[in-house]
């Protein structure tokens, strides 16, 4: 990853670098591999993760259909 520095504004680059790195999910697996999950922890936070997408999914599709 890279991020390039103009007129050596690194408040600007740095605003970009966390943009980069929120993008690419780097802050959610720094999270999740903070401590041990057990095998039925990560299943039962997916398994939670998919209905609320699920739940989300159905709401913008009732909000079109109105």
């Amino acid at each position: 990853m890279q991020i390039i520095v103009r007129e050596n504004n690194v408040d600007q680059a740095l605003r970009a670098l966390k943009k980069k790195l929120q993008r690419e999910g780097v802050y959610r697996e720094m999270r999740l591999r903070q401590h041990y999950e057990k095998p039925s922890e990560k299943r039962a936070r997916e398994c939670a993760a998919a209905i609320s997408r699920a739940r989300k999914a159905d709401r913008k599709r009732a909000d079109r259909d109105r």
